[in-house]
C-alpha cells in the first residue's frame, strides 16, 4: 500500500499591535466607550497617577459618573480624568447633570460645580498635591436654589485669557448662559482654535468667546511651563473634574478641526 504523501500545514497568526484612536478631521469619534477608562489617567490632589481615590471615577450604565458614596468626608482631593492624548483644533461635545448631594466637608464654590479642562498640563507633570492642572476651564454649574447661576463659565487654573481685547486676570468669568436644574441633561460644546479663538456653547448657543489663551507668570504651577517667554497655550490635554458633587457625563465626543 503506498502511503500519500502528507504536506504540512503550518498556520501563522499574526500580532498587530493596537494604535490608539484614529482621529479623522472632520468626523465626531467617541472619547469614552460606556464601558471602562481604556485611555484616560486619573489624577486626584495627594495621591499617585491613575489612583481612582475611594471608586470616584466609575462607570456604570454607560455613563462616566463622579461619585463620593464611599466618603465619609472630604479632605482635598480633588479629582480629574484625563484623555491621554493632547489636541490643538477641535471641537469637543458632551453632556453632563449633576445628581444627589454634595460630599460633606466640600468647598461651598463646589456645590453642583464641574467643568472640563481644556489645553491643560499634562497629568503626569502635576504635583503630587496639586489642586488643579494648569489649564483653561469651561465650568459647569446648576441651579443651587438661587436661580441664578449661569454655566459654560470661563476659569483660569495658573492661566489668563484675552476677551475683547483685554486681559482678564480674574478667576472666572461668567457667561450669559440659562440656569439649569441639577437633575436635567445639558449639552456643552467647545470650540477650540489653538492659541486664537475658544467658545463655549450651551445647548447650542454661544455663551463665551476668547482668545489668547495662556500661561499666567505670577501662578507658581503656570510659570514653570514658560519657555523662551512664550506663554500662549496652544495645544494641551483635556480633563474632566470631580469638585465634590456627583455629577454625571454622557456622549463625550471630539472633532478634530484644520489649523
Amino acid at each position: 500500500m503506498i502511503k500519500p504523501n502528507y504536506i504540512p500545514i503550518i498556520f501563522l497568526i499574526l500580532i498587530i499591535p493596537v494604535k490608539g484612536q484614529d482621529f479623522k478631521k472632520g468626523e465626531w469619534i467617541s472619547l469614552f466607550n460606556g464601558k471602562d477608562f481604556q485611555n484616560w489617567i486619573i489624577k486626584f490632589t495627594g495621591h499617585e497617577l491613575n489612583e481612582n481615590y475611594k471608586n470616584t471615577f466609575r462607570v456604570e450604565d454607560g455613563l462616566l459618573k463622579v461619585s463620593y458614596d464611599q466618603y465619609e468626608k472630604f479632605g482635598g482631593e480633588f479629582g480629574h480624568i484625563f484623555y491621554k492624548e493632547k489636541f490643538s483644533n477641535y471641537r469637543i461635545r458632551l453632556e453632563y447633570r449633576f445628581t444627589g448631594k454634595q460630599i460633606k466637608g466640600g468647598p461651598e464654590w463646589g456645590l453642583l460645580n464641574s467643568g472640563i479642562m481644556l489645553h491643560s498640563q499634562a497629568p503626569e507633570t502635576m504635583r503630587k498635591d496639586q489642586n488643579f492642572p494648569v489649564s483653561i476651564e469651561a465650568q459647569f454649574l446648576a441651579d443651587d436654589g438661587s436661580g441664578n447661576r449661569p454655566t459654560g463659565n470661563v476659569c483660569t487654573p495658573g492661566t489668563h485669557v484675552v476677551m475683547n481685547g483685554k486681559l482678564i486676570t480674574e478667576h472666572c468669568i461668567s457667561t450669559s448662559a440659562k440656569t439649569y436644574p441639577p437633575d436635567q441633561w445639558v449639552s456643552a460644546e467647545i470650540e477650540v482654535h489653538g492659541d486664537s479663538l475658544i467658545k463655549h456653547l450651551i445647548n447650542g448657543e454661544i455663551v463665551a468667546e476668547y482668545e489668547k489663551p495662556q500661561l499666567d507668570d505670577s501662578d507658581p504651577d503656570g510659570k514653570k511651563f514658560i519657555k523662551d517667554g512664550k506663554t500662549l497655550l496652544n495645544e494641551g490635554y483635556i480633563a474632566l473634574q470631580a469638585e465634590t458633587h456627583p455629577v454625571e457625563f454622557r456622549k463625550i465626543k471630539i472633532m478634530i478641526l484644520d489649523k
